[in-house]
């Protein structure tokens, strides 16, 4: 059999690398656009921080291993332009201009996602910069060593957006990000937003809400942003305000789509045709609170569905429940973390939620070093099961947000939950852990 896969990050090199751990004989080749294969592309604002590092520190495996020490024909500089699904044939060109066709049994489609471009004058002007790939990181760190950067701003403030203000201020760089939101952070609520809002501002991160970028220009020198109200200057700019699936493949190939243009796929990741799966951030996925078809591009599933993948070709059928949308990342000092629904998305999805938002601490009131974790929970209130929740601390947050996650995974209830037996330690925590104190305040909205 042959297995071609179309891809070669964290799901398509996932995929290749199980399959022929459990099938040695099976032929399977990667066919990847750009030079670049297995590498944490959420590592990059942490390196960019670091002007000593190169972004290949990031580099998981090198290319020649998978080909060497694991017999994948992995192939760089090869863009897969077509399906044809009555021959079974990949077709696309390679980066010095030449043509293939490539025979399957089985495929991969783990084309990923990219950058949102906005359609508007200015975008190809040097210092305008996106951050997805390993090239983006390396365009930006060239920028940051070789011009003289003292101006950045940033378009959006999402997770890549936050990230990147505080790599930017860790080189130096005064930063001020912009969103068209009108607040930070939508899916925290007010309180827990302001927090990391006044986290930004004490080091220096200048922010500014409902605002749109028009137009980007040069002006004596440097960038100048022409907002919806006003403009701003910067030497470096960065667009952060989200990504795409690159579905476009699969949507030629006449597969179906869902949420957002991402690949539909089943739980065993198959699409609507039998011989071809999707996996990673190109392909949706099943939501354990709602049920419902989501696209929430993360890596732990990018890297469990290529793995799925490569079990379900190889003869072990393997089912994914699905995403619970589980994110955390830092903010300059703070930690930050989310899972299942908020509030309003727990409305929007027909469900009667309460909430509740607590402040705790992260070890025994006593014990030195301790600091402030607020928490905040929602429940449906007909039937008491948790829907979700997020928290923001200086310590224990990354880490205490994986103990919600598996609750929802088991639909347990705000009652269920409360019974859970934590671990305690004066060092670690308090007697009553703040997710246990949010749950006792949650049970008296219940």
């Amino acid at each position: 059999m042959r297995f071609v896969v179309i891809g070669g990050d964290a799901a398509g090199m996932s995929a290749a690398s199980k399959a022929k751990r459990n099938r040695p004989d099976l032929d399977v080749a990667v066919f990847e656009a750009s030079s670049d294969v297995s590498y944490s592309a959420c590592g990059m604002p942490y390196n960019i921080a670091q002007p000593e590092r190169t972004m290949d520190d990031l580099v998981v495996r090198q290319a020649e291993v998978f080909r060497s020490k694991q017999g994948i024909d992995l192939r760089l500089g090869h863009t897969a332009t077509s399906v044809d699904r009555d021959r079974k044939l990949v077709l696309g060109t390679t980066s010095d201009g030449r043509n293939f066709e490539e025979p399957y049994d089985k495929l991969l489609i783990a084309t990923g996602a990219r950058p949102i471009r906005p359609d508007i004058p200015g975008l190809d002007l040097p210092g305008v910069h996106v951050l997805k790939s390993l090239q983006h990181g390396r365009n930006i760190k060239h920028d940051l060593a070789s011009r003289n950067v003292r101006d950045a701003l940033i378009i959006g403030m999402g997770y890549i957006g936050l990230e990147m203000a505080e790599a930017f201020v860790a080189r130096g760089v005064h930063v001020h990000a912009i969103d068209l939101l009108p607040r930070l952070l939508l899916w925290l609520p007010q309180e827990m937003s302001d927090i990391v809002a006044k986290e930004l501002a004490d080091h220096g991160v200048e922010t500014s809400f409902g605002l749109k970028l028009q137009t980007l220009e040069y002006s004596s020198g440097r960038l100048k942003a022409i907002l919806d109200q006003g403009d701003a200057d910067a030497d470096l700019v960065l667009i952060a305000i989200g990504v795409v699936p690159n579905s476009e493949l699969a949507a030629s190939a006449s597969l179906d789509l869902g949420p957002k243009n991402a690949v539909a796929v089943d739980k065993t990741m198959k699409t609507s045709h039998p011989d071809i799966y999707a996996a990673g951030d190109c392909a949706d996925a099943f939501h354990i609170v709602t049920g419902k078809r989501v696209w929430i591009p993360l890596a732990l599933r990018a890297n469990r569905a290529g793995w799925a993948v490569a079990d379900n070709i190889t003869g072990n059928e393997t089912f994914l429940d699905g995403v619970a949308g589980t994110a955390v990342f830092k903010v300059m000092g703070l930690e930050v973390g989310r899972t299942g629904l908020s509030l309003q998305e727990a409305l929007d999805e027909g469900f009667q939620p309460v909430d509740v938002v607590i402040k705790s601490r992260s070890k025994a009131h006593a014990h030195p070093g301790n600091q402030t974790i607020h928490v905040n929970l929602v429940a449906d209130k007909p039937t008491g099961r948790l829907l979700g929740g997020s928290m923001v601390g200086r310590e224990g947050v990354a880490h205490r947000i994986d103990a919600l996650t598996v609750a929802l995974h088991a639909r347990m209830t705000v009652d269920q939950f409360f019974q859970c037996d934590f671990a305690y330690a004066p060092p670690f925590s308090p007697v009553w852990g703040p997710l246990l104190t949010a749950a006792n305040q949650l049970q008296k909205s219940l």
